[in-house]
């Protein structure tokens, strides 16, 4: 097995790898083909419509992420990743019936939406803290660059494959898939070998700093963690916007079909999947590859929004893939693996919601640059966010260029940070 794919040595590690691949890949086709219903069908190409859809997909992060971090930590993670999964493959098989009757409306697609979002809140955490029990902390690197990669194929592929059967046979079809998709995801969790899990001892599950706020009472004693949060906030804000990008350039910018969108999606995931593998060679995250991803990414940006054509504008997608995919690989690995394993869940919680919580600002006010100034503007606002996480990232790392994160590891585990030589404890798990 070689190191970059070390963590598939693990039994269960392997059938979680397999089972997530599929169920992303039915997410990815469900989202493309409800952005695409919503964009040409359900309105007339407007753009603050698909912004508000994705809104309400990602606004529950702010509400309930305290609380789905709490229950991550206190509930047994693999049932209560059965209870979200069941619950996600039914809101496909609910767009199904909708569109198959013909009766799907854009209220629908928005309650949907946000039931989905709530669901998924949960679901996150839960799911991101659950690879430790998988693999360990020592594979724990590796398992989540892999499960970026796995989440990517499905990207690559998801869209694609969407995008055909929405123009061959109806976006009906798509729905259907993605809903039965996520029965791989349930199978894999009935048939895990719970007695090899790496799950933490009861009288650790709550963590340091006990509640549902220990999270944040936790972050405060980690600077490090906080700056990467302030960068991921202002990228995913305003640049990552992804479905926007890519189903306004191709519709409006190039006047392209839903097979011409499902392609932007794939070639944007080709490159984010380069991203993915080449994050699983590295032994350990590093702060400074997220901040020189930001910056890559605004950079990317900025080149895509002056491209001439569909294909020139493809082409640049490999590179805003690749650039985001490591900011958002390296800082997830980094979060994970130096925060102990009984407050994972809340601070997962907390880094989630940073991550998409800002979508109800973000999503509607890129397509209402969209619909105002048209799409490669909305492109210029990603480049602006990454030129300012970069920024964010240099500023920190030249005011504390003497910090280290050290690993003590005893009978319990100990992160600590030093400054000029002055160490302060963390937490212990």
């Amino acid at each position: 097995m070689t190191s970059m794919f070390r963590s598939l040595a693990e039994p269960n590690y392997r059938k979680w790898f397999g089972g997530a691949l599929v169920s992303n890949t039915g997410t990815w086709m469900q989202r493309t083909a409800q952005d695409w219903i919503v964009l040409t069908q359900l309105t007339d190409e407007d753009a603050t419509a698909l912004g508000i859809c994705m809104a309400l997909q990602l606004g529950p992060q702010l509400v309930l992420f305290p609380v789905a971090g709490s229950l991550a930590d206190r509930f047994q993670r693999r049932r209560l990743l059965l209870i979200t999964q069941i619950l996600l493959g039914s809101m496909g098989l609910i767009l199904f019936t909708l569109t198959v009757t013909g009766v799907i409306a854009l209220w629908h697609v928005y309650l949907l939406a946000l039931a989905l979002g709530i669901v998924a809140t949960v679901d996150a955490p839960a799911r991101q803290a659950f690879v430790s029990e998988l693999v360990g902390e020592r594979l724990l690197t590796n398992a989540v660059s892999l499960n970026s990669a796995s989440f990517n194929s499905a990207r690559m592929l998801g869209p694609a494959v969407a995008g055909v059967l929405t123009a061959a046979a109806g976006a009906s079809t798509v729905f259907l898939l993605s809903g039965l998709a996520f029965a791989a995801t349930v199978s894999v969790l009935l048939s895990l070998d719970r007695s090899t899990l790496h799950s933490p001892a009861a009288h650790l599950r709550r963590g340091p700093g006990r509640g549902v706020m220990g999270g944040f009472r936790y972050l405060r004693t980690r600077p490090d963690i906080l700056v990467v949060l302030a960068v991921l906030f202002v990228v995913s804000t305003f640049g990552i916007n992804f479905s926007i990008y890519t189903a306004t350039m191709a519709r409006v910018e190039f006047g392209r079909d839903a097979g011409a969108f499902g392609l932007l999606n794939s070639v944007l995931a080709v490159g984010s999947l380069s991203g993915a593998l080449l994050a699983a060679r590295r032994d350990r995250p590093r702060l400074r590859v997220i901040f020189w991803g930001a910056g890559a990414f605004g950079a990317a940006c900025a080149a895509a929004s002056v491209m001439p054509d569909y294909w020139t504008f493809a082409l640049m997608l490999t590179t805003i893939g690749l650039s985001a995919i490591t900011m958002l690989t390296s800082a997830n690995a980094y979060v994970q693996s130096t925060t102990p394993a009984g407050v994972r869940g809340r601070v997962m919680s907390i880094y989630t919601a940073v991550l998409l919580g800002g979508a109800p600002l973000g999503a509607p006010f890129a397509g209402w640059i969209a619909d105002l100034l048209g799409p490669r503007a909305a492109l210029g606002v990603g480049a602006a966010s990454g030129a300012v996480g970069f920024l964010i990232g240099v500023l920190w790392m030249v005011s504390a260029k003497n910090m280290r994160v050290h690993y003590v590891r005893r009978s319990r585990r100990f992160i600590r940070l030093s400054y000029d030589g002055r160490k302060r404890r963390g937490e212990p798990a």
